[in-house]
């Protein structure tokens, strides 16, 4: 427990020295994001996703075979609006490749500027969200965890991927002592699955309460305080600013 603790602790509170220096607490801010922005589109939008694309495949399954509340239209919609978010965000890590601090940023603030236009959707339009809000609250919210999802891929810490928590777990259980593996890394495996699991937790009691755009606006609260930090970070020429692979 110790060894947990004590990679738990390393995660949220990083040697600024290392190789990935402040990003992992960011990353884990991601996160929470990521399960505060699906609450939302899976429990108002009608059963879809906006940061976890597998979901939507299966769900786009589900409705080709008939599955009662599926629609196959909002699931390639999601797709399509995460897909262009990707896109945008690689141009974003690109341009700023030479500086990690500096990728970050561009990507917080596109992700800032579509969670917040969804905030404004939902203020405007009032709930149901059906019909064209419905559709455009998904192709926007899927736009911003486009751009984040693309920014978690190009900084790479590892086990922070932001949306994903499949391979986490397996490397969890795969890279255990018990599995004959050289020690798991438990304790961020162990956040970043607590990291999604307080968001959406958090984002779901604020949806079943009456107040569903809560949820995006902690998330955009969030993602303000995260690029208030990276913005104070862009001075930075420690070795985690340094791109993957010249390190």
């Amino acid at each position: 427990m110790p060894v947990v603790l004590r990679e738990a602790w390393a995660t949220l509170v990083p040697d600024m020295t290392g190789r990935h220096g402040p990003l992992p607490p960011m990353m884990l801010a991601l996160t929470v994001v990521t399960g505060l922005v699906d609450a939302f589109s899976y429990l108002m939008l009608g059963h879809v996703f906006v940061a976890n694309m597998t979901g939507n495949v299966v769900f786009g399954g589900f409705a080709l075979a008939g599955a009662p509340g599926f629609s196959l239209l909002a699931s390639a919609v999601a797709l399509v609006a995460f897909v262009a978010g990707a896109v945008s965000g690689g141009f974003a890590v690109h341009v700023a490749h030479v500086h990690r601090g500096r990728q970050l940023l561009y990507a917080l603030l596109a992700e800032t500027v579509f969670v917040a236009a969804a905030v404004v959707v939902t203020a405007v339009s009032g709930g149901p969200y059906t019909g064209a809000v419905r559709f455009t609250l998904v192709a926007v919210l899927g736009v911003g965890l486009g751009v984040q999802n693309a920014a978690a891929r190009a900084l790479a810490v590892p086990d922070l991927k932001t949306t994903v928590l499949t391979l986490t777990l397996t490397g969890l259980a795969a890279d255990s002592r018990i599995a004959g593996g050289p020690g798991s890394r438990a304790g961020r495996r162990l956040l970043s699955a607590a990291a999604m699991l307080t968001g959406a937790c958090c984002g779901a009691l604020a949806v079943l309460n009456g107040h569903p755009t809560l949820p995006l606006l902690i998330a955009v609260g969030l993602l303000a305080g995260a690029s208030a930090c990276a913005v104070s970070l862009l001075r930075s020429a420690a070795p985690w600013t340094e791109p993957l692979g010249t390190g």
